[in-house]
């Protein structure tokens, strides 16, 4: 009983922690924005520098103080390390953008429900944000720093944590925080399906540059890739283009795009593909109990796993908050 009480009190801090990272984000960017438009307005305006200046308040101020407070008050257990083969990781990235992809559907069939209820569509922030930047900064962010930031953040420093009770546990609290922290539905289904996923490769492999790879790997197709086919298709200009409801200007867009539609066309059916073969061997492997979880040092019974985990202040604090940020983003 004594077991269980620390292991609610590890997950408490574990989410009182995050919480103040993401309280300090918040802080150091609102003072940012508040120095800046005092003195550099017009830095405002410019899309690229405001992402560069995003990743200081998360990767200077409030990463840094959450890795502080993790090491110095939450013991850590490094998953055993086993290796894997190419074979094995060609399948892994097969899985992993199957699943990411079908998640992805999932969470636009869902946020064009809610849209529709409304009676007025849900804004795709990151689609809107990506296609304004230059694509030098969305290699940076997304397929560099970002993975290599993220996996560190949600994946060694919460699994390295969570695992002494079990894989399994683990891997659900390390997606769950992983798809909240996005703070937007368009993006948390998937990117709670894809930490999920790389938290199961990490305790089975321990080794973070597998997940690092994954992540890049992912990020650069669904990310930079076709951020760039977007632009090559003219997207705004075809929306106009359909909104006028003249089919003739319709296919004068198309054409002088046609060399990007074409490009975007075997996109989809890379995207397509992909989907159908990830989701066959997913169903394959759990049919065949490829996906298993070993337990962890302190035994949790099956019952109590959800309640300890989740059951506590803190992770009940920084599941509310992000929330209450996913709902603001629906309402807005």
């Amino acid at each position: 009983m004594e077991e269980l009480i620390t292991a609610k009190k590890q997950f408490s801090k574990l989410g009182w922690f995050y919480v103040a990272a993401t309280f300090t984000i918040l802080a150091v960017q609102l003072v940012m924005s508040f120095l800046i438009s005092l003195f550099c307005p017009q830095v405002l305006s410019n899309m690229n520098l405001n992402i560069l200046l995003g990743m200081i308040p998360m990767y200077l101020a409030g990463f840094p103080l959450l890795a502080l407070l993790l090491k110095k008050n939450v013991p850590a257990q490094k998953p055993e390390r086993h290796k894997m083969t190419a074979g094995q990781y060609v399948l892994s990235v097969i899985i992993c953008f199957g699943l990411a992809y079908a998640a992805n559907i999932v969470g636009n069939i869902v946020t064009t429900v809610i849209g529709i209820m409304r009676g007025k569509p849900v804004e795709n922030e990151i689609l809107s944000i990506m296609d304004s930047l230059n694509p030098a900064v969305v290699f940076v962010y997304m397929v560099i720093c970002a993975p290599i930031v993220e996996e560190y953040i949600f994946r060694k420093l919460i699994v390295d944590r969570a695992v002494r009770y079990g894989q399994a546990v683990a891997v659900v609290v390390s997606g769950l925080m992983f798809g909240l922290f996005h703070g937007n539905l368009n993006q948390f289904a998937y990117a709670t399906v894809i930490g999920m996923f790389l938290a199961f490769l990490y305790v089975k492999t321990g080794n973070l540059r597998i997940t690092i790879s994954l992540h890049m790997l992912f990020n650069f197709v669904g990310g930079f890739l076709s951020s760039l086919l977007i632009k090559a298709i003219d997207l705004e200009g075809y929306m106009d283009a359909a909104s006028s409801g003249d089919m003739q200007v319709v296919m004068r867009q198309i054409m002088e795009n046609l060399g990007g539609w074409i490009l975007y066309g075997l996109f989809g059916m890379f995207v397509i593909g992909m989907m159908i073969a990830g989701i066959v061997l997913f169903i394959v492997f759990a049919a065949k109990r490829r996906f298993t979880f070993a337990g962890g040092e302190t035994i949790i019974p099956r019952e109590l796993k959800f309640s300890i985990a989740f059951g506590n202040l803190g992770m009940m604090a920084f599941i509310v908050i992000w929330i209450v940020r996913i709902v603001v983003q629906l309402l807005a």
